[in-house]
Parts: structure tokens; sequence; C-alpha cells
């Protein structure tokens, strides 16, 4: 009982010192953007080096700098409880290395504030803190995978024969009378662009769209609504050939066993036609705005139609994790449309969208795995286990922290975005911490509800902080 106690002691104690490092390097950031330390650059406090700061810029650089206490107290008892709980070797050699890395980040950060350094010596403590973070997050996930893993987690056996895979699922029956057959039959094309995943990739290159607009004029209301118009068309497009190359495999798997042409509500070819309509209305609206945003948008509907429905997600594990560029790419489509190429913004962003995608999809990956098994669909907990797959959950997570610290300092984002990261990056890896000891359904709804509710209040802090204040 000791033993227990101490080991989720210590679990809890890596999740927080990992957040509190990951705040540190927010925080750090954004003193350091908005030139707090300018206004207190004695150590460790200001003025001789023991006055209180009068400014609210030196207040916060000593706020900083406290914060920093109170994150190195947390990481030496990490590392005391590393030492005395029955870790493994790699977990206390990652969180050693972590905690001697902290007083040398530390160090950095006092040369940085007092006497400045340049952008090398910057980026250097930068760095390190994310190697820091980093280190923790992987002896988390690690130390998560021993105590709560299960050894005699084992893939889903393949189906004998096709007939196993066909399932007496109760599907919804098709309206003979003609009224009822064509409300059904429209709501029935309505269900083929896929609406919910409308308003998150609307949602990204409207952030895609609010970044380039803080180094370009071209962020016009013209601009604006071609290239959502566009990006919605864009996913019914899409949404609608997968349904068309998936329709047999759907009527094996629960959850999409009433879709429109799984129970033939829809002809094959009507939903092929109204596919190619909104592919030829999307790319001419986004031609509209400029031609690479046209190629992008075409880019994206092929890439996701083609390369992800019949080459990746039937073929190989890595089907989420290459898959993710089709979701990045409406970041790349709202930065282009406003500045006309390809920046750095535009690429950071889309690498958040790119990072999030593993740790957000393999949540429904595991709670529908049976599912995904008699489709014959090679998802992560189909092949590799649930254990392993909620490992991965945690990996992922914490390269879409990284990157979207990266994005706060590449591009200036202000206290919204600081306060967003932190808030709904605690409770997304909150939710996938107990993943790991609840392993069941609700457990994995949660985590893909809090995966949504992180990147959507991301985004939307994206905008405000470009936008509006």
């Amino acid at each position: 009982m000791a033993t227990t106690r101490a080991s989720n002691t210590f679990h809890g104690l890596l999740a927080a010192t990992a957040m509190g490092v990951y705040v540190l390097l927010l925080v750090g950031a954004t003193t350091a953007l908005t030139d707090a330390t300018a206004a207190c650059t004695a150590w460790p406090i200001c003025g001789d080096g023991f006055t209180l700061p009068t400014t609210f810029d030196g207040r916060v650089a000593v706020g900083h700098r406290i914060a920093a206490v109170l994150v190195g107290l947390l990481v030496l008892a990490t590392l005391v409880s590393a030492w005395r709980a029955n870790t493994s070797r790699r977990v206390r050699a990652t969180v050693t290395a972590s905690a001697v890395l902290y007083p040398a980040q530390a160090g950095l950060g006092a040369v940085v504030a007092t006497v400045g350094g340049g952008a090398s010596l910057s980026l250097l403590h930068l760095l390190v803190g994310m190697a820091i973070f980093g280190g923790f997050i992987l002896a988390l996930a690690w130390t998560l995978e021993s105590e709560t893993g299960n050894p005699g987690d084992r893939p889903v056996a393949p189906p004998e024969s096709a007939d196993e895979l066909v399932e007496d699922y109760e599907r919804p029956e098709v309206p003979t009378e003609p009224i009822a057959r064509a409300k059904a039959t429209a709501w029935a094309y309505f269900q083929l662009m896929k609406p919910r995943l409308m308003w998150l990739l609307c949602l990204v290159a409207s952030a895609g769209m609010a970044l380039a607009g803080t180094v370009s004029p071209g962020l016009t209301p013209r601009v604006l609504l071609l290239t959502l118009g566009g990006g919605v068309l864009s996913i019914g497009a899409s949404g609608t050939f997968n349904h068309v190359l998936e329709r047999d495999v759907d009527r094996k798997m629960q959850r999409t066993s009433d879709r429109p042409l799984a129970v033939d509500l829809v002809p094959v070819r009507n939903a092929i036609a109204f596919g190619v309509l909104l592919t030829l209305i999307s790319v001419a609206m986004f031609a509209s705005v400029n031609l690479l945003v046209g190629v992008l948008g075409f880019a994206a509907i092929a890439f996701y139609s083609v390369v992800y429905t019949l080459i990746l997600k039937p073929n190989t594990v890595q089907n989420t994790v290459i898959g993710g560029a089709a979701g990045a790419l409406p970041a790349l489509i709202g930065w282009v449309a406003v500045t006309g190429e390809i920046g750095l913004g535009g690429l950071i962003l889309a690498g958040v969208i790119f990072m999030w995608t593993p740790a957000h999809f393999y949540n429904l990956a595991l709670a529908y795995k049976d599912d995904y098994a008699r489709g014959g669909f090679p998802m992560m907990p189909v092949v590799r286990g649930e254990t392993e797959t909620r490992k991965h959950i945690l990996w992922w997570l914490g390269a879409t922290l990284l990157s979207a610290a990266i994005l706060g300092v590449m591009d200036a984002l202000g206290a919204v975005y600081l306060l967003t990261s932190v808030v709904f990056g605690g409770l997304f890896l909150y939710f996938v911490v107990k993943l790991h000891y609840d392993q069941d359904d609700t457990a994995a709804f949660r985590s893909f509800h809090a995966s949504n509710a992180y990147l959507g209040t991301l985004l939307l802090a994206i905008v405000v902080d470009t936008l509006v204040l």
C-alpha cells in the first residue's frame, strides 16, 4: 500500500513539475518579448539586487523569478521521489538529467535578465527549458506505462473470415413517404459533408489568417469569407469522398453502419457527383483569393480523400500520424490567403495541429478499438495494444505543448494565449494521465473532448491576441 501511495505521489509530482516547467517556458518567453526584463536588470530582485520593483513590468520580471524558485522546489521534490520510489533506471536517469539541467537553465535566465546576451543565448535558454520539459514528460510516460500498463495487453486478433466482420446492427429505416424521404435525403447529403469537423478546421484557418494579419495587410472581409467558405466546401468534398470510398467498411462497423451510403439512402454516383461539385466550387473560391490557396485547397481534398483514406488508413499503423497533415493544411491555407506565400508562422501553426492530431485521435481509437478491428483498420490500439497507445498519447501531447510554446515565442503572442496554453494544456494532461488509471471508454472520451477543448480555446486565443488585443 505504501509503495502504491509513493508511486501515485511520484506520478502527480512528475505531471505537476512538467506543467510548472511549461509555465516557466511561456512566462519567460512573454517576459522577454514584452521587454519586462529591462525593468529589473539586477539579481535576485531589482535596483541594487534587493529592491522591490515599482513598475508593472518589474513585478512581472520578479514574479517570473519567484515562479522559477517554486518550480525548482518541485523539481527537487520530484528528484527525491524518483530515487525513493520504485522507479526504473531510465526514469531515474531522465529525472536526474532534467533536475541537473534546471539550475543551469536558471543561471542562463539570470544572465539573460541582467546582462542580456543576445538572441543566441535566449535561444539556448529556451532550448534547455524545452529539454527539461521533454525529460519530465518522457519520465511520466514511462512511469505510467510501468505502473498502470497491462503486461498481457495484446493487439486485437484479426477475424478469421470476412463473415466475422458482419454484425447485425440496428440501422435506421429509410422513409418511403415522399416528403419524409426528401427530408431524409437532404439531411443525408449534409451528413456526407462531415459537418462536425467544420468548426475546428475553420477555426484553424481563422487562426492562420489572424497570425498572418500581424505581418501583412491582406486580411480583408472578402479574403476571410472566401477562405472560410472554400474551407467549408473543401471539408464537405473530402468527407463525401471518404463516405464513398469507405462505404463497404462502414457497414461492418457499429459507429458508421448508419451512414448515408451504408444504408443506401444516397446512390454512389450521386455522392460522387456531389463531391466533385463541392470540389470545383471550393477550389474556385480558394483560387479567387490567390492561386497558391487554390493549389493548397485542392491538395487538402486529394490528400484526405486519396492518400489518407485509400493508402494510409487501411495499410499502416502510422495512418493517424501522417494523416495529421490533412488537418494541418488549413493553417497554411489561412496564412497564404492573407500573405500570398508560405511563411514561418503558418508552418509553426500547422506543426501544432500535426502534433496534436495523434494525441487527439488515439483517444477515439481506444474507445472504438474493436470497431476498427472489425473494419480492418490498423489503428494503434488494434496493432500495438492499449498500453502502447496511452503512452503515445502522452508523448504526442508533450510534443503538442512544446510546439505551442514555440508558436507563442515566434509570433509574440500575449497573455491570453499564455493563460489558455497553461490552463487547457494542464486539463488535457490531467485527463490523459487519468486515462492511464481508468482505462475505459468513458476516460477515452473525456480525454478526446479535452483535446478538442484545448485546441479550440488555443486557436480562439490566437485570434483574440492578434485581432482584438
